[in-house]
C-alpha cells in the first residue's frame, strides 16, 4: 500500500445479521471514500475488508461499534492485511 493508506480485515460480532449491516457498511464506506467488501459469515458474524486512507479507515472502525439501527455490536476485531491490488469500489459479496 502506498503511504497514508491501509487495508484492514474486520470481524464484527453481536446482532449484526438481519439488520441491513452489509448495506449500511457499503454506504458508510462509500461516504468515506473507502474500497473493499463486506459479507455475512455462517457463524452469524460479518467480515469486511476496508481499504483507504488511514484516517478514513480509523473512522470506519469507530463507526462499526454503532452500526445501523437495530444492530447490537458486541465485538469489533481488526487486523492489518496486505490487500494486494486495491479493490475498485465497495461490494457486498455474501
Amino acid at each position: 500500500m502506498e503511504d497514508g493508506r491501509k487495508a484492514v480485515r474486520v470481524r464484527l460480532r453481536g446482532s449484526v445479521q438481519g439488520v441491513s449491516f452489509r448495506v449500511w457498511t457499503r454506504t458508510e464506506a462509500e461516504r468515506l471514500g473507502l474500497s473493499g467488501w463486506v459479507r455475512n459469515e455462517e457463524d452469524g458474524s460479518v467480515t469486511a475488508l476496508i481499504v483507504g486512507a488511514d484516517g478514513a479507515v480509523s473512522t470506519m472502525l469507530d463507526r462499526f461499534w454503532k452500526g445501523p439501527t437495530g444492530a447490537s455490536v458486541s465485538s469489533v476485531t481488526s487486523q492489518d492485511v496486505d490487500a494486494g491490488q486495491e479493490p475498485n469500489g465497495f461490494r457486498i459479496i455474501g
